[in-house]
């Protein structure tokens, strides 16, 4: 099921190390590019005024070019940059965990898509539920074929 392998930690991992890679790769040739991140794990120092906050949607487009580019680093798991908001071009360093940009893209063109759900506080019981019922459809459905008990029956 889908919703398993979102969830999965080792899935996640592996979605930040495509995602910082591939950033890693852009930065060496110096491409630019932008990402779409989920703006709740995003953080801003200094926090920008309230009236530019409020014109951020929930999901937001950063462009990496120019001097935002030349400040672009990766570091713990973060992707920092330096930006100007609003008319004023309020300037603040954005860090976004890798994991909360849902795509990369070139040239309005996403080349990285992010599935994975960002780690969670707990460990998904639902997630081990959902594997026991698995594991006993399938043995119920191994079993209720007559022919299969011929695996079964330990004289063979």
């Amino acid at each position: 099921m889908l919703e398993n392998i979102i969830k999965d930690r080792d899935f996640a991992l592996l979605m930040q190390r495509n995602i910082q890679d591939l950033m890693l790769h852009f930065f060496s040739k110096n491409q630019h590019f932008g990402i779409l991140c989920d703006l709740e794990h995003v953080s801003f120092e200094p926090e920008l005024p309230q009236d530019i906050k409020n014109e951020f949607r929930a999901m937001t487009l950063f462009f990496l070019a120019g001097y935002t580019f030349e400040t672009a680093k990766i570091e713990n798991d973060y992707v920092i940059f330096e930006a100007g908001f609003g008319p004023d071009n309020i300037g603040s360093v954005v860090s976004v965990p890798l994991l909360s940009i849902l795509q990369i893209i070139v040239e309005e063109t996403p080349v990285l898509i992010n599935l994975a759900s960002p780690f969670p506080k707990e460990p998904l019981f639902q997630e081990q539920s959902i594997d026991e019922k698995g594991v006993e459809h399938s043995i119920s459905s191994f079993l209720s074929n007559p022919e299969n008990a011929a695996f079964l029956n330990k004289d063979n």
